[in-house]
């Protein structure tokens, strides 16, 4: 049997039977509560302006063997709901990251905080990685303590666009999927949470050194341009320079995620959590004292 038939019949098989399974509802969306805006009214380009256009409303950036492409919010928040919906490039896409995240490094090199989402790229026998982390105080000094959980998802996140979001409060930082709370991490110290204001980015670039299995696959330019797409995005955040009354918004129906947004992200952990940092044995957790 010829390999890429079978290569082909995983692809069915992985996804028809992730099509059949969805999480529980999380009863609570807070997408509806955050007005959708254009994208030059809440972004700008930060990188790479060759390389991303706006038609119709969506966002398109690429990788090539020239160049990625970033944009960069206009204002930076001190908390709040940040999403976006995103399409990512189908087929081989191996050492690429698509991203959507939150971060200070401008503001503060070499010592700055950050919360992620980003997506790793992948050969195309495998499904996407969607890799959460939050890290504070530590940049490209060789010191980032990085707390990464990573997910598969419950559909093909190549074949339409969905609601990806990072809730951001005093308290605690909420991962969501379209409403599906993925990954809550709360606030346990002063020293293991990020509390200083933050721009929000995203971006697609070449991390053949670490995003695939490690580094074992590297990006492939004969499968140029590797494409994003973004639209949908939602900027429901404190500026860092706006009214000291401005109030984010809540991580659930009440002070914070209900039961039945426990249970939906219990659902997604159970079935889709790939990765989790407290329990990599490879780890000193004396640097993670959140585990």
């Amino acid at each position: 049997m010829p390999h890429s038939f079978l290569i082909l019949l995983s692809l069915f098989l992985f996804f028809s039977f992730i099509s059949s399974q969805n999480p529980p509802s999380p009863g609570y969306f807070p997408s509806n509560q955050v007005q959708s805006i254009a994208f030059d009214h809440g972004f700008r380009n930060r990188w790479g302006s060759e390389h991303q256009k706006v038609d119709q409303g969506t966002l398109t950036i690429w990788l090539d063997s020239s160049s990625g492409s970033g944009f960069k919010s206009l204002n930076r928040y001190q908390s709040g709901y940040f999403g976006a919906a995103i399409k990512l490039h189908p087929g081989y896409t191996a050492g690429v990251i698509t991203s959507f995240y939150l971060s200070n490094n401008e503001d503060y090199p070499g010592n700055h905080d950050e919360i992620d989402i980003e997506f790793l790229g992948t050969t195309s026998d495998k499904p996407y990685v969607l890799q959460t982390n939050v890290f504070m105080r530590g940049s490209g000094d060789g010191n980032i303590i990085g707390r990464e959980m990573r997910f598969h998802l419950w559909f093909d996140p190549t074949q339409d666009f969905h609601n990806y979001a990072i809730l951001w409060t005093r308290e605690q930082i909420i991962f969501l999927v379209d409403d599906v709370p993925i990954r809550r991490y709360e606030k346990k110290t002063e020293a293991t949470y990020p509390v200083r204001p933050m721009w929000v980015y995203g971006s697609i670039w070449d991390a053949s050194s670490w995003a695939t299995e490690d580094g074992k696959y590297k990006a492939d330019y004969k499968y140029q341009p590797f494409i994003g797409r973004y639209n949908n995005f939602k900027l429901g955040g404190c500026a860092a320079d706006g009214a000291s009354s401005c109030h984010p918004l809540s991580g659930g129906p009440g002070s914070g995620m209900s039961q039945q947004q426990e249970r939906a992200m219990e659902w997604v952990q159970s079935n889709y959590l790939v990765y989790n940092y407290c329990h990599d044995p490879r780890r000193d957790h004396t640097l993670t004292p959140e585990c």
